[in-house]
C-alpha cells in the first residue's frame, strides 16, 4: 500500500522535473538508476531512501525539504484533497496541462505577457 508521504514526494519529484523539463530518463542518467525506478518514486510505488533523494534533489537542483513542502503536519495530512468544481487545486502545477501553460506563459516577451494576463483576468471575469 502506497503511504502519503511517498505520494506527496514522489509528486514534487515529478513536479519539479517537469519544471526544469528533463524527462524521467535524463533525470535518471543524472542519479545513475533506470527511468523505470523514477516512474515508481514518481507514483509513489517506491519509497525513496534519503541518499537517493539527496541525489535526486542535487540533479533537480532544489534543496531536499523541496519534497515535503506543502505536506502540513502528520495529523492534518489527507492522502488526496478533492477540490469543488471552478475551485482551484493546492498543487495546481501537478497538473501537466497547467504547468504547460506557466511555461508557455514566461516563453512570452514580458510586454505581450502583461497584455495576455490582463486579457485573461477580463475573461475570467475577476477583474
Amino acid at each position: 500500500m502506497k503511504h502519503p508521504v511517498d505520494i506527496h514526494v514522489g509528486k514534487r519529484i515529478r513536479h519539479r522535473r517537469w519544471m526544469v523539463g528533463m524527462t524521467q530518463q535524463q533525470l535518471a542518467e543524472k542519479v545513475g538508476i533506470k527511468f523505470q525506478q523514477i516512474q515508481k518514486y514518481e507514483t509513489g510505488m517506491n519509497r525513496v531512501s534519503a541518499s537517493r533523494l539527496w541525489d535526486i534533489a542535487e540533479a533537480l537542483s532544489v534543496p531536499v525539504a523541496f519534497f515535503f513542502e506543502g505536506m502540513g503536519s502528520p495529523m492534518d495530512m489527507p492522502a488526496e484533497t478533492k477540490v469543488s468544481e471552478g475551485a482551484v487545486p493546492a498543487d495546481i502545477l501537478a497538473d501537466k496541462e497547467a504547468l504547460e501553460l506557466v511555461r508557455s506563459y514566461y516563453a512570452i516577451p514580458e510586454n505581450q505577457r502583461r497584455r495576455l494576463f490582463e486579457l485573461a483576468r477580463v475573461l475570467s471575469d475577476v477583474a
